[in-house]
């Protein structure tokens, strides 16, 4: 949670300051492991001083967090939705995958530590919980015959198993991923990703009998 700079949260004064902390630390994320920048440095890169800093994030992990849900969540939208059992994907799947994994990769330094085994549980589970939400809510709305319209979905849902086994199988090939250094491009991992993300969505629209 960040702190409040006691301005109103739609200040766009706030909302500046927080986006050039955001944008300073990804910067230094491509130069340096996490654990090597200091809040001097982001506040130096962002053009602010350090007391700035203090008024919005306790500290560099903080705001590595929030920095790192906020690209994710744009990421999960624009994930694939489940399509009609072809053997070949409709080429907006695999290419909202590839960008899916692009993503990771321009910004790999942040994600791998985060994601990685000394990283963030706060984020993983923030992850996790959205791309469930995103899986079931999706499959809802085809259920009901509007698969076109994708509302945002709730923090959280009943529990559904698919859905949550999908979100941790999508999170854990991104993590093993990043660990390795991205020894794919991010097209293949599109390509090698879809068949499998494509069977746990359809296994979503089985209904026990």
């Amino acid at each position: 949670m960040t702190k409040s700079s006691g301005a109103p949260s739609g200040d766009r004064r706030v909302r500046r300051t927080q986006t050039a902390l955001a944008r300073a630390l990804i910067h230094l994320v491509g130069e340096r492991e996490l654990s090597r920048i200091t809040v001097a440095d982001v506040a130096e890169c962002a053009g602010v001083s350090r007391s700035t800093f203090y008024d919005h994030y306790r500290d560099v992990h903080e705001l590595a967090e929030v920095a790192c849900t906020a690209m994710i969540d744009g990421l999960i939208e624009s994930l694939p939705g489940p399509g009609p059992e072809t053997a070949d994907p409709a080429p907006e799947a695999t290419q909202s995958l590839e960008a899916f994994f692009a993503s990771l990769a321009e910004h790999a330094g942040l994600y791998r530590t985060l994601l990685g085994p000394q990283g963030s549980a706060r984020v993983v589970d923030h992850i996790r919980r959205r791309i469930a939400a995103t899986v079931h809510d999706r499959l809802r709305q085809i259920a009901d015959g509007d698969p076109a319209g994708y509302p945002s979905p709730p923090s959280d849902i009943p529990h559904d198993v698919p859905a949550a086994f999908t979100a941790g199988a999508l999170i854990g090939v991104a993590a093993d991923w990043l660990q390795r250094g991205c020894p794919r491009p991010p097209a293949e991992m599109a390509a090698l990703t879809w068949p499998l993300f494509s069977a746990l969505h359809r296994a979503e629209t089985v209904t026990p009998a």
